[in-house]
């Protein structure tokens, strides 16, 4: 009989740790906020990434919201800020953010492409009726960049041209950001830019958008004909982005995030590739040095400036 008390005691108290541990967590994150990055239509993102809110409210217990940023600086101030518990990132982002606080983020989990390989390719694109075929036809002609802080929408595309030996300001004839990738390239679709700089995996049918990417994106929305534009330049290999969390959330609601969506793709693929801008194997884990090429790359530019 005192055997028995004793069990039912102790299991007792391991559910009320277990309570107070959870009831701990959650008051100090009543809701747990994801910051979305801009570049696309604000209702598509939110529509892209309902599922997710819906997967993660049932496994973690409180309210999820999806905060759409308008561009790239908008994740990251908010993550910065405190207003944000939780994000995909370009590596630029995340750079940029290390750069600016090297204890506010950490990287959690990156995309694994379908041919296994752990990133994707910035290209330069003109439309199809274009006279322009290479890179050596591009001076003295327009490029849209898609965000100041998009690693293949920026910052890959300027340091290699730089590495190239080609100035962007004095090579081309004009340079702007377009807002976001799919806005760069529907300007350069409606003849307001000769061409302009976007991201892809770089593998997978072409026709398609390749398996995953902006390009992708844009063809499965019907936004793009890849029959349409015609790709000029591609990039060295770049760092998937990360989904990063901040450093000062418990650790438990770190694990739940992390056990949960590294298991999305088997519980819902569908949501899945909805989040992920097309087809892809499935998320890997990675840490802060993962990105380190990126950072220095990034701090590299800082300097310049």
């Amino acid at each position: 009989m005192l055997k028995m008390t004793l069990s039912a005691l102790i299991v007792g108290a391991t559910a009320l740790t277990s309570t107070v541990a959870l009831a701990d967590w959650r008051e100090d994150v009543p809701v747990f906020r994801i910051g979305i990055l801009g570049g696309e239509n604000e209702a598509d993102r939110l529509r892209e990434h309902s599922c997710q809110k819906d997967y993660l409210e049932n496994i973690l217990g409180v309210p999820v919201e999806l905060f759409p940023a308008s561009d790239y600086a908008g994740v990251m101030q908010g993550l910065l800020a405190g207003q944000l518990e939780f994000a995909g990132l370009g590596s630029a982002g995340y750079a940029g953010i290390v750069l600016q606080d090297e204890n506010a983020v950490e990287p959690l989990y990156t995309t694994q492409q379908v041919d296994g390989s752990l990133g994707y390719y910035s290209v330069m694109y003109v439309r199809s009726d274009s006279d322009i075929t290479s890179l050596e036809e591009m001076e003295g002609h327009s490029l849209a960049f898609a965000d100041p802080n998009s690693t293949s929408g920026y910052l890959v595309p300027n340091a290699e041209l730089n590495e190239m030996g080609i100035n962007p300001d004095a090579y081309f004839s004009q340079t702007g950001f377009g807002g976001g990738h799919e806005q760069a390239v529907i300007s350069v679709l409606q003849g307001q830019y000769d061409a302009g700089v976007t991201w892809t995996s770089g593998v997978g049918d072409i026709a398609e958008g390749f398996s995953r990417g902006n390009l992708r994106s844009m063809v499965d929305k019907d936004l793009l004909d890849m029959d349409d534009i015609r790709i000029i330049w591609q990039s060295n290999l770049i760092t998937n982005g990360p989904r990063v969390i901040r450093q000062d959330v418990p650790e438990e609601l770190k694990s739940l995030v992390m056990g949960a969506m590294m298991r999305l793709q088997s519980v819902d693929r569908d949501c899945y590739d909805a989040i992920n801008d097309g087809e892809s194997m499935s998320y890997y884990p990675i840490d802060h040095d993962f990105y380190l090429p990126i950072i220095n790359m990034r701090r590299q530019l800082a300097g310049v400036r």
